[in-house]
């Protein structure tokens, strides 16, 4: 009966950490996965067809999203920066990051009535 007792509680506290650990993963994963080197405009534009490289843009998105694209910046102006995006709609656009983590990534970028950038996200598929 011991036993159960502390075998119980180990699992709970395993289950406890288990959790915590994978919050924290998941608050931090765009910086972990998505930040493997500075944002470069041409290497962006030349990737944006390759299928060399599963994760192409991956590794520039969170530079990007976090230094490049500031609140406010006109749609023209990051189209002009960033080249056709892959989905567009009325009051936002969308780039291809590739294949990321097994999963497909895109950099979201939203704008409001006077086609200012308001906000951007890493979104998955």
């Amino acid at each position: 009966m011991k036993l159960i007792k502390y075998a119980t509680a180990a699992l709970v506290i395993f289950t406890i950490l288990l959790t915590i650990v994978f919050f924290i993963w998941w608050a931090f994963k765009d910086k972990f996965v998505f930040n493997g080197e500075p944002f470069d405009q041409v290497k962006w534009i030349q990737l944006a067809t390759s299928t060399k490289n599963e994760c192409k843009r991956g590794d520039m998105a969170y530079d990007l999203q976090q230094n490049i694209l500031s609140k406010g910046v006109q749609r023209e102006a990051v189209t002009a920066l960033l080249g056709r995006p892959a989905f567009e709609e009325k009051n936002s656009i969308e780039y291809d990051l590739g294949k990321c983590m097994h999963v497909y990534h895109g950099l979201l970028i939203f704008f409001d009535e006077n086609n200012r950038l308001i906000n951007s996200r890493i979104s998955s598929h």
